[in-house]
């Protein structure tokens, strides 16, 4: 030992600076290497920031790893909701976007659920006891100097008075956690329809989470505004969301009239009615007449109202179908980077955040219902192998049209069809149903394909499609880049027919979540759009009131 010793000294002082600190940095380095190596493999959970939309990742813990519960086979791992397998925009660590006197909200993706048990557990016991709660903590008990024989209190009571929001965000931490855990009981139970198999991310996470939205969400809608700019909305167009989602919401069991109840706020305003109303093409500013109509309408209910002021809007919510309606929210600019924005216009090139906001499915439904737009026939009796028809709206129509129009009688491209051949009817025809972006990556063929029964092929942009943060869409539709159009026979035809079939079976399934119904059925379209809502409700927390 002692050899050893002098040795390493005399090499310490023979050996230039350099050398030396090779010498203590690779042992160093060596180590870091074991430690992450060793801790990569130790993850033992359900759930993986990695692999899961980062919408989830302050409701479902981040060091845990996502497992495929549908019992699939290796063609059905699991991958990121966005393309090449990487994360969503928006996601990083945490931040706070808004302030005021009293609170501070803070959406971030870092898990909230890391709040000790105890904490936990005593706003529970809070909460079922009502307003007004006693704590009891420990004292030492003091001796008294004298021989005087005394009683010393060995606790000591605190009542506290909270307020309806801390019952509020105490009720939602419940949810998170529930959520957390759904993966340790049986939900199987439910009566109208369970969520399973490779078309959600994780289907006990997202029943569980469906379930405690229908136990607890609250909304409140705001009352001014007269029709027909608000409180009313196209219910026959491809903007039929917009019109009938406020009418839906506001006759629903998620209103509340109390605004001290509700867990978050909606501004009534319809952008399409906006757009045909006070749109002036020949006006010097044609923008500003809209964009000062939901200025005005926000000043408004921060005048009238405490809820806006008090987070910035975190927690207010708008819903819009129309492709303007990104560029209208930017009319007020806590509306556009703190509030919940649920567009049909998802373009994160135009600063629409998976994070915070919520992607739509545009539906053209002709006479405001479904009635005819459902069904088709079964994979075997689908002759055409890929079908698309429509005008050069966009950038990414023209490389479709130029590559494959009339050129493959298995590739359908066309611009327009004969007025002897129906639209419908192709599409029940084929395999496949191409459904590019125009001018904006918004489009009705992504639900006309699933109502149909046709495979939809998505061929966009910096788009988020509706639902991703529930739905596996690579499970059940084709993502094609633009730049591998002239590739398009090629990699349609390299599926297999075992996987094809599969993935037609899958849109059959995942079809349900996206029928317009009257009233609202369970997990239908109306319902999934508040559930996505309720996701990032849940991950909006409203610092200070812990003291108030």
């Amino acid at each position: 030992m002692d050899g050893c010793k002098k040795r390493v000294c005399s090499w310490w002082r023979t050996s230039s600076s350099s050398t030396r600190l090779l010498g203590f940095m690779v042992p160093l380095f060596v180590a870091l290497l074991l430690v992450v190596w060793g801790g990569s493999g130790s993850s033992g959970g359900q759930f993986s920031s990695d692999y899961y939309p980062t919408v989830w990742s302050s409701i479902i813990s981040s060091q845990s790893v996502l497992k495929n519960s549908s019992g699939g086979g290796s063609e059905e791992s699991v991958a990121s909701p966005m393309d090449g397998g990487e994360r969503w925009v928006g996601g990083g660590g945490e931040r706070e976007e808004a302030h005021s006197d009293d609170y501070i909200h803070n959406r971030s993706v870092s898990p909230p659920l890391a709040i000790e048990e105890r904490e936990s557990t005593a706003r529970e016991q809070y909460v079922e006891k009502g307003e007004s709660s006693t704590s009891t903590t420990n004292r030492s008990r003091v001796l008294p100097v004298s021989n005087e024989t005394r009683t010393w209190p060995l606790t000591s009571r605190i009542t506290r008075k909270f307020s309806n929001l801390e019952r509020l965000e105490a009720k939602l931490q419940q949810a998170r956690t529930a959520i957390r855990d759904a993966h340790l009981g049986n939900l199987s139970h439910d009566p109208d329809y369970v969520p399973g198999g490779p078309i959600y991310w994780n289907p006990k996470a997202f029943h569980r989470s469906y379930l405690e939205m229908e136990k607890h969400f609250k909304i409140f809608v705001y009352e001014e505004g007269e029709h027909p700019i608000f409180h009313n909305g196209p219910c026959g167009s491809i903007y039929s969301v917009e019109g009938g989602f406020i009418y839906r919401l506001e006759i629903s069991k998620f209103r509340t009239r109390d605004p001290e109840n509700a867990h978050i706020f909606f501004l009534p305003f319809s952008v399409a009615s906006i757009v045909h109303f006070i749109y002036d093409r020949g006006a010097p500013n044609p923008w500003l007449p809209m964009k000062q109509t939901v200025s005005d309408y926000v000043d408004l209910l921060a005048g009238k109202y405490p809820y806006w002021n008090r987070s910035l809007g975190a927690d207010h919510f708008m819903l819009a179908c129309h492709d303007w309606g990104p560029e209208i929210s930017k009319s007020v600019p806590e509306l556009f980077n703190n509030s919940i924005r649920a567009l049909c216009n998802a373009n994160t090139s135009e600063g629409f955040d998976p994070s915070k906001d919520v992607s739509i499915p545009e539906i053209n439904l002709p006479g405001g219902r479904m009635n005819g737009l459902i069904g088709g026939p079964s994979p075997s009796r689908r002759q055409i192998l890929v079908f698309f028809a429509g005008g050069l709206h966009g950038p990414i129509r023209p490389i479709l049209l130029e590559h494959w129009e009339n050129k493959d009688e298995d590739v359908q491209i066309h611009r327009y069809l004969p007025k002897s051949v129906s639209y419908s009817d192709m599409m029940r025809k084929s395999k496949y149903c191409i459904c590019p972006s125009g001018y904006e990556v918004a489009s009705p063929r992504m639900v006309e394909a699933l109502y149909t029964g046709c495979v939809p092929v998505l061929i966009k942009d910096h788009y988020v499609a509706p639902f991703s943060d529930v739905l596996n869409w690579k499970s059940f539709a084709v993502e094609i880049p633009v730049e591998e159009i002239p590739n398009l026979k090629k990699i349609l035809t390299g599926i297999s027919k075992r996987q094809y079939i599969r993935m037609q079976r899958r849109g059959i399934q995942v079809r349900r979540h996206f029928e317009v119904n009257s009233p609202p059925k369970r997990y239908d379209v109306f319902h999934m759009i508040l559930h996505s809502i309720w996701l990032r409700r849940l991950n909006v927390r409203l610092h200070g009131i812990e003291d108030s």
